[in-house]
């Protein structure tokens, strides 16, 4: 069983970068096929698919959020994250950090989820 835990800070000041970290267990970040994504949902809205790291290390991010946005990993912890920079009050949301898997295959499914973390951007 894939587990995935979000942590970071749940305030963020405006024009500061907002930093969260993906911890793995149960499956290797390194897995083929396997891409590993972050999504988030501001109040009131839909989902909203920010970025991806693969297995092989690529990275993918939305074009509205590209120029702010950085996905890393961590191989050796078995962790991957996000860096959004210059963050404004809408980027208020819960943030989520899921498993994609048949990366390169054709069909993907996002099947394991982490339970999210509340992050708030304010002064």
């Amino acid at each position: 069983q894939v587990q995935l835990q979000e942590s970071g800070p749940g305030l963020v000041k405006p024009s500061q970068t907002l930093s969260l970290t993906c911890t793995v267990s149960g499956g290797s970040i390194t897995t083929s096929y396997s891409a590993w994504t972050w999504i988030r949902q501001p109040p009131g809205k839909g989902l909203e698919w920010m970025g991806v790291i693969t297995y092989d290390g690529s990275t993918y991010s939305s074009p509205s959020l590209k120029s702010r946005t950085s996905i890393s990993r961590d191989t050796s912890k078995n962790q991957f994250s996000l860096q959004l920079s210059s963050v404004t009050p809408d980027d208020t949301a819960v943030y989520y950090c899921a498993r994609v898997w048949g990366w390169g295959l054709g069909t993907v499914e996002y099947d394991y989820w982490g339970q999210g973390t509340q992050v708030a951007v304010s002064s």
